[in-house]
């Protein structure tokens, strides 16, 4: 009777395809955040999205300007067309004011939406890499078990100092007084 021997090694095409699905996967959860908020916005942020890709423009830029520009050569007496906000362009001025109001306003609307978006990524993001530093950690640690067991002895303090766990508490506290 033939013996069967179990392979406990998964072919290289079939690691590469699942780490590729897993990529795949993570790319995903993290484009969902967006899309996540995106739906969740109210009637007042989407608003304030368009209105914010749409002034953001060169278009509305050049607009703004040839506005500008017609006011005050109209105002000048440049034109037969009488002059309605002379010099120093009083009226002008406060519609110019007003302007830059709402665009700030809008501007920071859609910042702030933005920035929730980006902290929940930096969390998520936090998360992972917490995760990934004590999976990292095992896997030295297996290695080296793996090394001993073949009678290969490693002495090196940098790779000691790999396994221990990291102090979270220190990192907090060292990023701490360095914002302060």
């Amino acid at each position: 009777m033939e013996e069967k021997k179990t392979n406990y090694m998964p072919d290289f095409s079939q690691v590469l395809h699942l780490h590729k699905e897993n990529v795949e996967e993570r790319r995903k959860v993290i484009k969902s955040f967006k899309a996540k908020a995106d739906a969740k916005r109210t009637v007042a942020e989407k608003f304030a999205d368009v209105l914010t890709a749409k002034f953001g423009t060169v278009t509305f830029l050049l607009l703004n300007a040839a506005w500008f520009t017609v006011w005050i050569v109209i105002n000048t007496r440049l034109t037969p067309i009488n002059d309605f906000d002379p010099f120093p362009f009083g009226l002008l001025t406060m519609i110019v004011s007003l302007e830059a109001i709402f665009l700030a306003i809008i501007v920071l609307i859609s910042q702030n939406r933005e920035a929730r978006i980006g902290e929940l990524r930096e969390e998520v993001e936090l998360q992972i890499s917490t995760l990934a530093e004590g999976e990292t950690t095992k896997l030295i640690s297996l290695m080296l078990i793996l090394l001993e067991k073949q009678g290969i002895k490693v002495d090196d303090p940098e790779l000691k100092a790999m396994l221990k766990p990291m102090d979270t508490a220190k990192l907090e506290s060292d990023l701490e007084k360095e914002l302060n």
